[in-house]
């Protein structure tokens, strides 16, 4: 099966009425899989024909928070649950005894095992820019030998530069369409755009190659709900800045570790170009929202934005946890928390 759009959500409301159909309840598409029932499509290829167009716009899958802490855990090569379960809480289920991730993608793609593969790729390119090596691979035998919590869903990553455009093709031999796919996307298709930055080329399509492409049963209902939302806003992220992003990152990830840690002073965007220091606003934004005496600080640095892309998801962020404070609240606690904007 193929399907292919500009939009995530294009693709997802193309996607999920297919597995949402009652002909896959029956025969070989109903399976009972280790993490509970589901029904699957085999041997999947979907294309984002424009790969910037990688953040949903809807109330049920606009989940920018959880989708940046995740690619910056990648970017950090960490395997760290403590890390990333700032961001999604779920992770604990699938940390080994020593608090490590065994599947986590960061060591794989950017080291220490075996080795920053994405410098290499993009070595590979610069001397080479028509070869068809240059592969990231992510799941490998080891995965096989002993059980552990949590193996690598990706196996394969391909990057091909044709006509000063950067292409890439993804393979995974399984993915959760409701919960996994919008992340996954979001995260390989920056990659994608790290890459095609750091060779100084414009991005091309992003295809998604899936052996088993599943919806778990737990899910039916949010799906559902999904597309009843309807249609959205049609709106890409910015474009990474032209030039090495790698300088950039590598000061976006200490200053999320400070952001993460509390150790923050509130002035680490300054410095950075636009397009970063958004991503640090982000970052800030959330971690203020965690808490009653911050909760106003958010509305300052949603002015603060460069870019209006992210709007929605702030809104949205703040109105939930708001809600989520409001729950036996003193009038002075009230008082504290920020007016709208």
């Amino acid at each position: 099966m193929y399907i292919s759009a500009s939009t995530i959500d294009d693709l997802l409301r193309k996607l999920f009425p297919r597995l949402l159909s009652d002909k896959l309840l029956k025969g070989e598409s109903r399976i009972t899989a280790t993490k509970g029932s589901t029904v699957e499509m085999r041997g999947v290829m979907l294309q984002l024909t424009n790969p910037r167009m990688r953040l949903s716009r809807t109330e049920e899958k606009g989940t920018l928070f959880s989708c940046l802490g995740e690619w910056l855990w990648y970017l950090a090569g960490s395997n760290d649950v403590e890390h990333i379960k700032y961001y999604i809480k779920k992770y604990h289920e699938f940390a080994e005894n020593d608090g490590t991730v065994h599947g986590a993608y960061g060591p794989r793609i950017f080291g220490p095992r075996p080795g920053d593969q994405v410098e290499q790729i993009i070595d590979l390119l610069k001397r080479k820019s028509t070869s068809r090596q240059a592969v990231i691979q992510i799941f490998d035998c080891d995965d096989l030998q002993k059980k552990y919590k949590d193996v690598p869903c990706t196996c394969t990553m391909q990057f091909l530069l044709r006509g000063h455009r950067l292409h890439m093709v993804t393979h995974m031999r399984s993915n959760d369409a409701f919960k996994g796919l919008p992340h996954d996307i979001f995260a390989f298709t920056l990659i994608q755009e790290l890459i095609a930055r750091s060779l100084d080329v414009e991005l091309g399509n992003y295809k998604h190659s899936v052996g088993s492409l599943h919806l778990y049963d737990e899910d039916r209902n949010r799906a559902e709900r999904y597309l009843q939302e309807g249609w959205q806003s049609r709106i890409a992220m910015p474009s990474m800045p032209k030039g090495d992003p790698r300088p950039s990152i590598r000061k976006l990830l200490d200053i999320e570790v400070d952001i993460r840690q509390g150790k923050a002073t509130g002035k680490e965007a300054d410095s950075l170009d636009p397009y970063w220091a958004d991503l640090v606003r982000i970052l800030q934004i959330y971690k203020y929202s965690q808490s009653r005496d911050t909760l106003r600080k958010i509305s300052l640095l949603s002015r603060a934005m460069d870019s209006d892309v992210y709007r929605v998801y702030i809104d949205q962020r703040r109105s939930t946890q708001t809600k989520k404070l409001l729950v036996h609240d003193t009038p002075e606690q009230l008082s504290l928390l920020p007016q709208t904007d």
